[in-house]
């Protein structure tokens, strides 16, 4: 299963790096993961093999992508993924500190009626 959110330094790879880093091997027939491959069709957009752009590989596997000056990248969850949170009104677990310094994880309030606040200073 692919991680929901990938966070890397880089805004580039390496063909070698890039299995480490996003688990996919760019190879003659695409993009590739175990059995699974996604054709790519222009190459160069891509970058060459020594740098590849991964917010347009992340578009290649239908994943949201950006970017930062400093090179800083963000790769969301796949849209499949994401719908299906939104169609089945589940939301994923998560855990977050609370104000008694434990960890309170939403699992721990199944079947209860809760009130979620969320604030982004950005």
């Amino acid at each position: 299963m692919e991680s929901d959110l990938l966070l890397l330094e880089s805004s580039t790879a390496s063909a070698d790096e890039l299995h480490e880093l996003i688990g996919w091997s760019l190879k003659p027939e695409g993009l590739c993961r175990d059995d699974v491959c996604v054709p790519v069709r222009e190459r160069g957009a891509l970058g060459d093999e020594s740098a590849l752009d991964l917010v347009a590989l992340a578009g290649l596997l239908d994943r949201p992508a950006v970017s930062d000056e400093s090179g800083l990248t963000a790769i969301g969850a796949p849209r499949a993924r994401r719908r299906s949170a939104v169609v089945d009104l589940v939301a994923p677990d998560f855990s977050l500190p609370d104000l008694n310094g434990g960890v309170t994880a939403l699992c721990d309030h199944r079947s209860k009626k809760r009130l979620l606040v969320a604030f982004s200073s950005w």
